[in-house]
């Protein structure tokens, strides 16, 4: 476990994961064993949404890749790179066409092994100051690789009727539960606030998108993406694509408390 604090706040991170994040002793993040989802947070990468109607299969320049939901990065381990007391770098590397096991395979999917046609290294870093936990997603690889990205943080609900607000509107989470598996679209929007006990704001750069997600009524998924999946049939999950330039792409996420 690698632990960051900074005054009154304290993160603690398991293996990559985000598994705590305090202020005041007052904790952020869905802990896992509660009801719900068996994470705290999670990266969809290199695409989000399922595939089982595509028979798993996704397009690329370099052919077709074998992509269970949301991807292979999960199923990949992080090694930590370097720490600080408010500050943490964790990694992740992929050889292109390495087969990987897959984790849903036999009771949640029908594919065993996935593979993608390209390397890339997957960096994560974590950064605490003031009031705020900023989260830097940190992509190089060949250039032209194909990708989305998702970020996929699990927030602890306290009160009976938390919102979720953006510029736009209030969502509340009966609207969030109606929607069900498929996560409620907030597009084009790159903050948003959960009104709860306490407050939190999640801000982002680069993914420009937010889908919501929650089967329960203890937690609540409040996800940034660059593309929402369900816009597209499973077979044209490559339509939400953009490309790997020169160097690295930065994709960042702001807790804010």
């Amino acid at each position: 476990m690698t632990q960051l604090q900074l005054n009154n706040q304290a993160v603690s991170i398991d293996k990559g994961q985000l598994s705590s994040y305090k202020k005041d002793d007052h904790e952020y993040i869905h802990q896992v064993g509660s009801p719900g989802w068996g994470k705290s947070d999670d990266e969809m990468f290199p695409v989000i949404g399922p595939t089982d109607e595509a028979y798993f299969k996704v397009q690329t320049p370099k052919g077709e890749a074998i992509l269970d939901q949301h991807g292979l990065l999960r199923e990949l381990t992080y090694e930590l790179k370097s720490s600080t007391e408010t500050s943490a770098i964790f990694e992740k590397t992929y050889k292109a066409g390495t087969k990987v096991k897959n984790s849903k395979f036999p009771k949640k999917s029908a594919e065993e092994w996935l593979s993608w046609p390209y390397d890339f290294v997957f960096k994560k870093q974590f950064t605490l100051s003031k009031n705020e936990l900023k989260i830097e997603f940190i992509i190089s690889g060949e250039k032209g690789m194909p990708f989305m990205l998702g970020y996929h943080p699990a927030f602890k609900l306290h009160s009976e009727t938390p919102v979720v607000q953006n510029a736009k509107k209030e969502i509340s989470l009966e609207e969030i539960m109606a929607v069900g598996s498929r996560a409620f679209q907030v597009s084009d929007c790159t903050e948003i606030s959960l009104q709860d006990d306490k407050n939190i704001t999640i801000k982002s750069e680069g993914f420009g998108n937010f889908m919501l997600w929650t089967e329960v009524t203890n937690m609540l998924c409040i996800e940034p993406i660059s593309f929402y999946p369900y816009a597209v049939k499973q077979e044209n999950l490559h339509e939400g694509f953009q490309t790997l330039g020169d160097g690295e792409t930065v994709f960042s996420v702001f807790l804010n408390i």
